[in-house]
């Protein structure tokens, strides 16, 4: 048996305080009104009582819950496998945690999935929401936005509100940037079969490196560009295929590091040397993925944990002055594109 341990209550605190319930109030839920010598009274109050505010009923009197949601449109093996997730997680939660907010994590595995999601946002339980990893078809973002939910998307939008409203309010690296001095580097090492292995192509950063690609490389054979999925599973599979059917590629330019990995595997099972017969560039950089790659792996660096650490702080730009979240985060900044950096090892 264990014994009930009583909380603090607001009276206590105001009694410790020498004053009233309501100054003691207006203190903890930040409130303006109260004589500095009087509001530090209460926070000594607090302090020496381990007074913990109880967050439901300070939800009704400041209108906000301190939370944020995570919302991320792919199925929990995939997100715990990819370290691509862990960082922008982490860079998200640095923000929300330096401005006293909670990350709520909703993860869907399929469609059944969404209308869930859809019903959590609407319900009240968070000040707004983050969301990333969208696929062309999804149909998250009208869902919330019925929600009204205040929200930043990880990623370029492949839509617009429409009706002359602002866009969807976002933050991407420069995909196709990136994928264009990934090719011209392949080309300028005297490569001419340079192959692209993508993304999952129901999804615009997948896209936006394809079209780099073909910005370099004009019309070259389309037997050079395979689709796969942003995995390693899907990497192997996709150089097994490309080298069956063009023997004589001497490049590779695969969607992310995960991707450059399988085709690394590939390569060495068929016994071909790195980059002595196919130069291979990743895309992420994600570390150790990249470093402990055989060879380590050239790659285009994009600042994972900044896009997160922007997305929360452009949601949390968009408060209110009672401290709530306003109806659009940041409207004056709709889109938010990072740079991307060529970072040279030794698989080309």
């Amino acid at each position: 048996m264990t014994e009930a341990v009583s909380r603090p209550t607001l009276e206590a605190v105001a009694a410790r305080a020498g004053v009233s319930r309501a100054t003691v109030s207006r203190v903890v839920n930040g409130g303006d009104g109260v004589r500095e010598p009087l509001a530090e009274r209460v926070r000594r109050a607090v302090e020496e009582l381990g007074y913990v505010p109880n967050q439901a009923a300070r939800s009704l009197v400041t209108k906000r819950h301190d939370a944020v949601a995570v919302v991320i449109a792919e199925p929990e093996a995939r997100v715990f496998a990819d370290p691509f997730f862990a960082l922008q997680l982490r860079g998200i939660s640095k923000e929300l945690t330096a401005h006293d907010n909670q990350l709520v994590l909703l993860l869907t595995e399929g469609r059944a999935d969404h209308a869930r999601v859809a019903r959590y946002l609407a319900g009240g339980h968070v000040d707004g929401a983050l969301v990333f990893s969208l696929h062309l078809d999804d149909p998250l973002p009208g869902l919330i936005r019925r929600a009204g939910v205040p929200t930043v998307f990880g990623g370029r939008p492949d839509w617009s509100d429409g009706d002359g409203a602002p866009g969807p309010v976002y933050v991407d690296s420069d995909n196709r940037g990136g994928a264009r001095a990934a090719v011209r580097h392949l080309a300028g090492l005297g490569r001419t079969r340079i192959a692209h292995i993508t993304g999952a192509l129901d999804q615009t950063s997948a896209v936006d490196r394809l079209d780099g690609y073909r910005d370099v490389m004009g019309d070259a054979d389309p037997r050079l560009v395979l689709e796969s999925d942003f995995t390693a599973g899907g990497g192997e599979q996709a150089m097994r295929e490309l080298l069956d059917r063009c023997p004589d590629v001497d490049a590779v330019f695969a969607a992310n590091d995960l991707t450059a990995l399988g085709v690394l595997r590939v390569l060495r099972e068929r016994g071909l040397r790195v980059p002595e017969d196919v130069a291979v560039i990743g895309f992420d950089d994600v570390l150790p993925v990249a470093e402990e790659c055989d060879p380590p792996l050239t790659t285009v660096r994009q600042d994972i944990e900044e896009m997160g650490r922007l997305m929360a702080r452009l949601l949390l730009g968009g408060r209110t002055e009672d401290g709530g979240v306003g109806e659009r985060p940041d409207p004056a900044a709709p889109g938010v594109v990072l740079p991307t950096t060529l970072i040279r090892r030794a698989s080309a």
